[in-house]
C-alpha cells in the first residue's frame, strides 16, 4: 500500500471572501479529502462549509493539534498517512505550520518519508513585510516577545541594535488584547529613527498597513485595539 500525500491547508486570515484567498485547486483537493489534522476543529468545519462542503462536513475525520496537543500525539497522526490516506493539515489563520504547532507533524511525515505538499495561500508575515517597504532580502520572525514589561524592553533593544547592525527587518506578533500595550513598549524603547511598519487586519475589509519612524508614531496617537496584527521594526 502506498503512503498517503500531507497536504497543508492555508486558511483565510479572517471572514473575508473565501475567494479572495483560496485558489480553486485548495478547494478541489479539500474535497478529495477526509481527514484534517486541524489546530482547531470548530474553525476548521466552518472554513471547510464556507468552501462550498457544507452538507459534507459529518463525513470527515478531524483530529486535533494545537498547543496544548501532546507533541507525541501530533507526530502519531502520521499513522494516518502510512495507511495510505491523503491528509489535509489546516491552521486557525494562514499557513499551517508557521507560527503554528502543525510543524509537529509535519516533521514526522518527512521523518517516515511522507510527500508533503504546501498550497497556495495567505500569510500575514509575508503580506505584512511585503507591504512595508523595509528590508525584504534579510529578515527574521521572532514570534512573540515576553508578556512582562522589562523583558519585552529588553528584547526590543536587542532586536533593534541586531537589525541596524544586519539591516534586517524583525517580525513580531502579539496576541490582540496585548497589541497596543507592545506598541506602547516599541515606542518607548526603541530609536525614533526606527522604522516600524503595523500591519492589522491584513487582507480584510478593515485592513491597515502603515510604515513610518517611531517618533512620527509617537505624533499618530493610534490604537490598534484586539485585531490581528503584524509588527516590523527597522533600525
Amino acid at each position: 500500500m502506498a503512503n498517503g500525500k500531507l497536504y497543508l491547508i492555508p486558511s483565510p486570515l479572517g471572514e473575508g471572501a473565501v475567494a479572495d484567498s483560496v485558489p480553486p485547486r485548495n478547494i478541489y483537493i479539500m474535497e478529495s479529502l477526509k481527514h484534517f489534522v486541524v489546530e482547531e476543529v470548530t474553525t476548521a468545519r466552518r472554513f471547510l462549509s464556507r468552501c462550498g462542503m457544507k452538507g459534507k462536513i459529518e463525513a470527515l475525520n478531524f483530529y486535533e493539534l494545537n498547543e496544548h496537543t501532546d507533541p507525541s500525539v501530533g507526530a502519531g497522526y502520521v499513522s494516518l498517512l502510512l495507511e495510505g490516506n491523503d491528509v489535509g493539515l489546516i491552521s486557525e489563520a494562514g499557513l499551517p505550520a508557521v507560527a503554528d504547532p502543525g510543524n509537529v507533524l509535519v516533521a514526522a511525515a518527512h521523518k517516515a518519508g511522507i510527500q508533503v505538499v504546501p498550497l497556495v495561500g495567505p500569510s500575514s508575515l509575508m503580506m505584512a513585510l511585503m507591504a512595508s517597504g523595509l528590508q525584504g532580502q534579510n529578515f527574521a520572525f521572532n514570534g512573540y516577545l515576553p508578556v512582562k514589561e522589562e523583558a519585552r524592553r529588553s528584547k526590543l533593544r536587542f532586536y533593534e541594535a541586531h537589525s541596524r547592525k544586519m539591516n534586517q527587518s524583525q517580525i513580531f506578533i502579539e496576541t490582540p488584547y496585548r497589541n497596543d500595550s507592545l506598541l506602547a513598549s516599541i515606542m518607548d524603547t526603541c530609536s525614533s529613527s526606527t522604522m516600524l511598519t503595523v500591519a492589522a487586519d491584513i487582507s480584510l475589509p478593515a485592513e491597515f498597513i502603515r510604515t513610518m519612524s517611531v517618533g512620527q508614531w509617537k505624533k499618530t496617537g493610534i490604537k490598534i485595539g484586539k485585531r490581528p496584527c503584524v509588527f516590523i521594526i527597522l533600525g
